[in-house]
């Protein structure tokens, strides 16, 4: 390993010991929520109510000493109330007009039950989660590196809920799936949040080496038949590209597109880098796919008839590609 890569994977080991502190189980959870805080990118979280996807949340942000904002979504929640706004305020050299910062102002901002605003609310957040920037009475204001958005969302509750829009999810560089807990893990949940004692998370990391870890999984090295793999798998998963695939084009009306061409490489990136190595390889590709792929598949009418999830389609997707090359160059 680079000079730069083996003190982040001992603090990333520290990080990952600081939320399971709190957080029971949920490990392949917690690991991807990491891996898109380093590729600096944003997660959209996907579970029924009482997971832990908030306080997973909030436990992130304690052990990384990051400035933590909360944005309850609820249906009358307006732009400004993410993005602030400018007041009016008496001086003494008169009136002027102030910023006062929202909630998205924020390194870390949960924005939970996202699918609760409308789409205008929840466009808001496109500029910031694309840009790193927001716009405030026509005057740009650039937010403060690291930016990490983690979103949540209830798939059960429909009612009062407004669907993500594509473009709102397209900024997400991964969607994870929250699972229910298995019985010796619910037993330890249990056991841990029905006593008096909560448990401390310790400061593991600050902003530079968050800063500094997101720039070394960005210089990973990719060979180039790793990346023409994973190009074949985001065309392979777009209906409307000239290598779909064939369960594509039946059950799909939109695919992944260049942002999931782009999430699987950063996502495969950062897998390399906390697997202990130097250069990325194809299993780290189909690590990633399905967290970087399933929120920007459009399936079809048929697709749910048939029983066929985004999740099965990247799967079959990933089968179905070949990798390029049996051996990977050596990376010196």
């Amino acid at each position: 390993m680079n000079d730069n890569s083996s003190p982040l994977l001992s603090q990333v080991a520290a990080l990952r010991d600081a939320i399971g502190a709190v957080i029971v189980g949920q490990e392949t959870v917690v690991e991807e929520v990491l891996l898109a805080l380093f590729c600096g990118g944003h997660a959209l979280l996907e579970g029924a109510p009482g997971l832990g996807k908030t306080l997973l949340v909030r436990t992130l942000a304690r052990a990384v000493d990051l400035h933590f904002s909360r944005i309850q979504f609820t249906p009358d929640l307006m732009p400004s109330d993410i993005t602030g706004t400018r007041i009016v305020v008496e001086g003494e050299g008169g009136k002027r007009f102030e910023l006062q910062r929202g909630p998205v102002f924020g390194n870390v901002v949960l924005a939970d039950e996202i699918n609760r605003a409308t789409p205008k609310t929840q466009s808001a957040l496109l500029e910031a989660m694309g840009e790193g920037t927001v716009t405030i009475g026509g005057e740009q204001h650039r937010l403060e590196a690291p930016f990490f958005v983690l979103a949540t969302e209830n798939p059960i509750e429909m009612d009062g809920t407004y669907p993500l829009p594509e473009a709102q999810l397209d900024r997400f560089l991964f969607k994870i799936q929250v699972p229910a807990p298995d019985e010796d893990t619910l037993v330890a949940i249990l056991e841990r949040t029905t006593q008096n004692e909560t448990p401390s998370v310790p400061r593991v990391m600050d902003r530079d080496a968050i800063v500094a870890g997101q720039q070394t999984v960005r210089a990973m090295r990719c060979a180039s038949a790793v990346t023409r793999y994973a190009a074949r798998i985001a065309q392979a998963a777009d209906p409307n590209s000239e290598g779909a695939s064939e369960i594509a084009k039946r059950y799909l009306r939109h695919g992944a597109g260049v942002r999931g061409a782009q999430s699987l490489i950063l996502g495969a990136k950062a897998a390399a880098l906390f697997a202990g190595r130097q250069h990325v390889a194809f299993e780290d590709v189909r690590r990633v796919a399905a967290a970087a792929l399933r929120h920007r598949l459009i399936t079809t009418f048929d697709a749910a008839a048939d029983g066929h999830s985004p999740d099965s389609i990247v799967n079959a997707v990933v089968e179905q590609i070949p990798e390029q090359s049996a051996t990977l160059p050596a990376f010196s």
